[in-house]
């Protein structure tokens, strides 16, 4: 399924479904985020709240295409993601957008 990020699709012509939306709440596990607490010490990447946070946005995404193959959109347009911090080590990503189907 086509997603974009952009108002509409060059050379097509769709009418619109609805809001589309996915959703996770990830964590990591207490070594790494005991790990990650040492490094703010010293600087640098937190490599896997990035690897978390990576995977949470596949995870919402795949989530809400598989909402939007459900109303029958052959696309995705204006797709987002927004994220929140839950707790110390958690985070709430949410993609979202408008589903499509083309006519």
């Amino acid at each position: 399924m086509l997603t974009v990020t952009t108002e509409g699709i060059p050379g097509k012509s769709y009418e619109v479904l609805g809001i589309v939306k996915g959703s996770t709440i990830q964590s990591k596990n207490i070594g790494r985020d005991i790990g990650s607490a040492f490094k703010t010490l010293i600087g640098g990447e937190l490599e896997s709240y990035n690897e978390m946070m990576n995977e949470a946005r596949a995870l919402a995404s795949k989530r809400m295409v598989a909402e939007a193959e459900g109303l029958g959109a052959d696309a995705v347009v204006c797709m987002r993601y927004a994220s929140s911090s839950i707790m110390s080590g958690a985070a709430e990503v949410i993609a979202y957008g408008t589903a499509v189907k083309y006519i």
